[in-house]
């Protein structure tokens, strides 16, 4: 989607199902809204729903969800809910559902934005490769993730990740994997 300011709304009861190893929503450009889709797919392939390459882009009231894989989560096909691109900044993800992906997101090298209110479960949890984001308000379901936020090597210290109690206390005690 290269058209700047679009939104694209789900309608009540519709389903996006991905048959094949594409990326249904490539947001290139700026102030493009994801609102209220549920999508999954009929087989784990290791592509993202959602990437982001804009600036002050949103996915908002979406369920993210992918078919059961068998095994351990450490062994699954890496499919993920979002990918936000290298160098973006505002973006907003707020009050959506991910679960049975291998992880809701990976948050590329200087990435910016606002996680919050969504609900994770069955999945390895948030990656953020030195990516700055305000995660509040987050809860986790059953089956739990591996780990619900994973701050990778090179990752900032200091606001907004610490004090990690603060960000495991704003994001329903969360479990923080901290590998910086």
């Amino acid at each position: 989607m290269n058209i700047p300011g679009l939104t694209i709304k789900g309608r009540a009861g519709s389903l996006i199902l991905l048959q094949a190893p594409i990326v249904p929503f490539l947001c290139n450009n700026d102030n493009i809204t994801i609102d209220g889709l549920t999508m999954t797919s009929d087989q784990p392939y290791p592509v993202e729903f959602i990437q982001i390459g804009g600036n002050g882009n949103q996915i908002l009231n979406c369920q993210i969800y992918g078919p059961n894989q068998a095994g351990d989560s450490s062994t699954w096909v890496v499919n993920r809910g979002f990918v936000a691109q290298l160098n973006i900044t505002n973006l907003l993800v707020r009050n959506n559902i991910f679960h049975t992906l291998r992880q809701p997101a990976y948050l590329n090298p200087n990435s910016m934005g606002t996680i919050m209110d969504n609900v994770v479960y069955n999945t390895r949890g948030y990656v953020v490769d030195r990516a700055v984001f305000i995660f509040s308000g987050n809860s986790w379901g059953i089956p739990e993730n591996a780990v619900d936020i994973a701050l990778l090597a090179g990752t900032t210290t200091g606001a907004p990740y610490d004090p990690l109690s603060a960000l495991e206390a704003s994001n329903s005690s969360a479990t923080i994997s901290d590998q910086r």
